[in-house]
């Protein structure tokens, strides 16, 4: 349809399965799980419910009539209302008894929950997906040396490999918070209008035991472990708040790394996938512009404001609940979780195929290089019998001459030559090159790598082992 908006979230950028998780189809057929849950469970409890109608209801979970749900709810302006009246319609043994007992929230909730705890899957397979290119990435450049960079001005020298573990250390972070939210997660259960249960209470006549046994039945059902014993109309909403500032954890990181690739991709060292047909510019032939990183920094901005709708909406539901959470969650959830898809499976599209440029590293490294080993030729001519106070002069006046030539003159660094030709320095070019041998200036960055892996990320891809076998899919 070309005629209406579609936000670029569905048309754009995320994957089919989070689509699909977030389509109407999914969300209603579930809703219609969720009945089939309760009125199973009140009929095992010893409520007046037939085999019939549980199986005339089964027999229609997923052939939702959407038109005459609309129609019904234009009629009644109650979604939830419109729906049984529909499944009643396809269903009409069982329409005395769907929703028996229950408020708009029992289906309403428990399929959020449902929806958010799949979703929190999707998420978690890119992760462990995308996690694990890292990881491959880390190790194949773990000795590779480039500059390090603080205050983005030249520093100490590390390795390719140990910056990409910086970026894995975010993500593996994200990666144990989801995985404790699945293990957290609860469903609502059936606790009626206000969460006292006392609709259930009268139906199966003041058995509390019984009541109990229902929630616990409905949550099992529904595949929870357990449900919350307190709520109010809803579950409390700050349950969406912890899920949303999970989904922004991973839009933190990946925009981190997304920053850092374009910075790199300026600098010519590593460079995110561009295709034999790709155009940069519609203006500039030559351009390979970062464009998976530039959108996958734009969407992570989006997402990390996705927490202030969860935080907005729980501070401002009165007493057991008010209906302005729910055109806002309509957006802010499902949102949510389509843009972390779309940020993940881009940031996935980046490391199934980065590319890095060792010379480029290389040249970079040694305009600056001899700057930084001052202290090592200082300490080799000290070793030789000279002033350390005297050389630490020498040396200084020479760095600074030659980093104004850099800077001013646009030349090449001169300072080995030019210490190669200072007498009180009393080594050649080459016995000064030799003190600059990059590996004993990157500390233990290469070991740092293998251990990180060995102890950190392993154990995490080892509890998701399959799911490492995702890819990515970026169509525009």
């Amino acid at each position: 349809m070309t005629d209406v908006y579609i936000s670029p979230l569905v048309e754009r950028f995320a994957t089919s399965g989070m689509k699909a998780l977030w389509s109407a189809q999914k969300k209603f057929s579930t809703w219609r799980r969720c009945w089939v849950a309760l009125a199973e469970a009140e009929q095992e409890l010893g409520l007046d419910i037939s085999d019939a109608q549980l199986d005339a209801m089964r027999a229609h979970i997923e052939d939702i009539d959407f038109e005459k749900a609309a129609a019904y709810e234009k009629e009644t302006r109650h979604d939830v209302m419109a729906h049984i009246h529909a499944y009643g319609d396809v269903a009409p043994e069982a329409r005395g008894i769907i929703h028996l007992g229950a408020t708009s929230c029992y289906v309403g909730d428990n399929t959020d929950l449902i929806l958010m705890r799949e979703g929190l899957e999707l998420i978690l397979d890119k992760v462990a997906a995308t996690l694990n290119r890292l990881k491959l990435f880390a190790l194949e450049y773990k000795d590779l040396a480039t500059l390090g960079f603080t205050h983005y001005q030249p520093a100490q020298l590390v390795t390719v490999g140990k910056r990409a573990c910086l970026w894995a250390q975010d993500l593996l972070l994200d990666g144990v918070q989801l995985e404790q939210h699945l293990a957290a997660l609860r469903c609502r259960g059936v606790k009626g209008t206000t969460g006292t249960q006392a609709s259930f209470m009268a139906l199966f006549n003041n058995d509390e035991d019984k009541v109990r046994q229902l929630d616990s039945l409905v949550a099992a059902k529904l595949g929870f472990d357990a449900s919350f014993i307190i709520t109010g109309q809803t579950y409390t909403r700050k349950i969406d708040t912890q899920i949303l500032n999970a989904l922004a954890g991973v839009g933190e990181s990946a925009h981190k790394f997304g920053t850092d690739m374009r910075l790199l991709q300026n600098r010519k060292e590593v460079e995110e996938p561009f295709e034999k047909s790709q155009v940069g510019s519609s203006a500039m032939p030559y351009k390979r512009n970062p464009m998976r990183c530039e959108r996958l920094c734009a969407l992570s901005r989006f997402l990390m404001t996705a927490p202030l709708h969860g935080v907005f909406t729980t501070a401002t539901q009165w007493f057991e609940r008010t209906l302005d959470d729910s055109a806002i969650r309509r957006l802010s959830v499902p949102e949510a979780f389509l843009a972390a898809d779309a940020i993940l499976n881009l940031y996935l599209n980046v490391m199934e195929r980065p590319k890095v440029y060792p010379k480029v590293i290389e040249k970079h490294l040694w305009e600056e290089l001899p700057f930084m080993a001052t202290e090592n030729i200082m300490m080799a001519c000290v070793q030789r019998g000279g002033d350390r106070q005297e050389l630490h002069e020498i040396i200084r006046r020479h760095a600074q001459e030659a980093g104004m030539r850099v800077k001013e003159e646009g030349a090449d660094n001169d300072l080995l030559e030019r210490l190669a030709a200072e007498p009180a320095i009393g080594m050649t070019r080459d016995e000064i090159e030799a003190l600059l041998d990059v590996r004993e200036f990157v500390g233990r960055a290469p070991q740092q790598v293998e251990e990180f892996m060995r102890e950190e990320v392993d154990p995490f891809l080892t509890r998701h082992m399959d799911r490492l076998d995702a890819t990515s899919d970026v169509r525009v």
